[in-house]
Formats: structure tokens, sequence, C-alpha cells
């Protein structure tokens, strides 16, 4: 019985044992590259709905704010020194630049108090608000202030121009967006020719 010797191949010297862990090290570094990005990519996309829930807020507060205006409730302009229900509503005598304050600095503050009127939106009913967050809940309700800039005559008609600001907020305090709008509303009588 003979056995049969097989010459070794010197020329190998582990190769293709390094070369498949660097290959394998290249693909885990991808791998978490990938994965990072995807969690980078939700965080993205969490932040923009919740800043997405903030601006609608605040956007349905000076909608509101623009309705009572409409409604004929602002008979007159008071000192605003506090904060109000919006069932009860309020135009105040000066607008918050003139009082020296940025509509951007959070919470609205007149000599320490919170200014402003907290409107609470009736729909859609499972609007939750709570300081300590959670999903779906709002920080708190949506604020507007309004203030007096001045009464003009345009096209013969007495104008009475507002400023309205309005913030609303998403699941925290850090999450919010501010609106301003320039609202008007005009005051006349016109004759439709009925009972003539």
């Amino acid at each position: 019985m003979s056995t049969q010797r097989y010459p070794a191949i010197s020329g190998q010297r582990g190769l293709v044992l390094v070369t498949s862990l660097l290959l394998l090290v290249v693909v885990t570094i991808l791998a978490i590259g990938m994965f990072r990005s995807f969690g980078l990519d939700e965080k993205i996309a969490g932040n923009v709905r919740e800043k997405q829930r903030a601006l609608n807020a605040a956007e349905t507060a000076e909608e509101y704010a623009e309705t009572w205006l409409s409604s004929g409730n602002a008979t007159s302009a008071v000192a605003c020194t506090g904060t109000v229900s919006a069932t009860v509503g309020q135009v105040c005598i000066s607008t918050l630049q003139s009082q020296g304050l940025n509509p951007a600095n959070l919470p609205w503050q007149v000599s320490g108090a919170n200014v402003g009127v907290y409107y609470q939106p009736t729909t859609p009913s499972t609007m939750t608000y709570s300081t300590t967050g959670g999903q779906n809940t709002y920080y708190t309700w949506p604020v507007y202030y309004i203030g007096f800039l001045n009464t003009a005559t345009v096209n013969g008609v007495l104008t009475n121009i507002y400023q309205i600001d309005a913030v609303g907020y998403a699941g925290s305090a850090n999450t919010a967006a501010v609106v301003e709008a320039t609202y008007q509303v005009q005051t006349a009588t016109k004759n439709l020719g009925a009972g003539q």
C-alpha cells in the first residue's frame, strides 16, 4: 500500500482568511451606518410632525381670534395684564411689540404676568393637554393676543386695524410655533334697495 503525498502549497499564508475578515469589518461598518441613519430619519420625521402640530394649533387660535373680531365682539380695548378665557376674549390697547416684547419669546409676559387669551378648541374632542407630554398630547392650550393698531377710513368706510399674535404648542414647551397677522374689521351699512 502506498500513500500518496501532496506537496504543500508554499504561497498561501492565510490570505483568504485575512481578506474575509476585512470584508466582514467593512460590511459591519456599513450596516451600523445604515441603522444610525434610519434612527436619525425617524427623529427628523418626528420633529417635523411636532412642528406641524404646533403650527396647526397656532393657526387655529389665530383663526378663532379673527372670527371673534368679525363677530363684533371688539367693543373696546383694555390694558391687558393677565390671561383670560376665549369665551370672554379681549382686545389690548397695545401690541406685544409696542410693549417691548418679542412674540417669539415665550410665554408672553407683562410685568411678570402671562398675557393673552387661552383658546380651547372644542373639535376634535380627542385633543388632550398635558404638561408632562405623551403621545398625541399638546403641552398647553393655544394662546392669542389681539393688539389694537389704529382706526382708519378706507374707501369711505371706518376700519379698525388689529394685530393678532398666536402661539401653539405640540407635545412640549420646546415645540412651539408663533404666527402673526394684521386684521381689519370694517363697520359699514349699505342700502341693498329693499323696502323702497
